[in-house]
């Protein structure tokens, strides 16, 4: 990802690359965990409409704390990444969607370690 050159006048602003990369592996852990959770919403929602089994019923509510953990995350590994909140928003709405947040923690994940090879060394 290329950054624009800096604005005379604007301090620049740098990456911390030791917080990213710890934002990065607590957005992973949660972007996995609130997948899977969305799969078994997925499950509890068939269940219950479907074939009026109501064994997950219970699902619901904990995958909406986790979901907020995730919210958490993209916002943590946003803010240290420096995104814009379009695209905070963007990453957070792939959580919604089944498989979906599986495919975008892959490409965030690989975008971010690039990003952070590219950082200049100290």
């Amino acid at each position: 990802m290329t950054k624009p050159a800096p604005t005379p006048g604007r301090p620049v602003v740098r990456i911390d690359a030791l917080k990213a990369r710890s934002a990065l592996k607590f957005f992973k852990v949660a972007a996995f965990i609130v997948g899977v959770g969305l799969l078994v919403l997925v499950l509890e929602m068939v269940l219950h409409y479907g074939f009026d089994n109501h064994a997950l019923d219970w699902w619901p509510q904990p995958h909406g704390l986790l979901f907020l953990v995730y919210v958490a995350a993209t916002a943590n590994l946003g803010f240290a990444m420096r995104w814009g909140i379009g695209k905070m928003v963007l990453v957070i709405l792939a959580g919604c969607v089944p498989f979906l947040s599986f495919w975008v923690e892959r490409r965030i994940s690989g975008e971010v370690e690039r990003d952070l090879e590219a950082l200049p060394t100290r």
